[in-house]
């Protein structure tokens, strides 16, 4: 048996007010660092969580070391250190080979999902 969707709703909006960062990670799965201009974590928000998902409602842009390949955006607690409460695969991974910007357009954090 699994959660109903007001369940869901309600885990998915406490989540989103918990993790206010969004950071991109690497294809190790390790967040970025340097760069110039320096890669920082940026501030989130969410949509009200509706039918067992939520979703992104700003597209944050980040600054993007060179020699990078971005894999994965985590979501934390704080804009440095912090709790880590989970990653999303990137629809769209991207190596850098200079310096470069990333907008991250979309992302959903869905509990109607069956784990991989």
């Amino acid at each position: 048996m699994g959660y109903e969707i007001a369940g869901k709703n309600l885990m998915l909006n406490a989540l989103a007010a918990a993790a206010g960062y969004i950071g991109i990670l690497n294809s190790s799965g390790v967040e970025l660092s340097g760069g110039s201009p320096a890669y920082v974590r940026k501030a989130a928000t969410w949509n009200a969580a509706a039918d067992g998902a939520i979703t992104l409602s700003n597209g944050p842009i980040f600054d993007i070391p060179a020699g990078t390949t971005i894999k994965y955006a985590g979501f934390y607690l704080a804009s440095s250190g912090g709790t880590l409460y989970g990653m999303a695969q990137l629809s769209n991974q991207e190596s850098y080979t200079g310096q470069g910007l990333y907008t991250l357009d979309a992302a959903t954090l869905d509990l109607n999902l069956e784990p991989a």
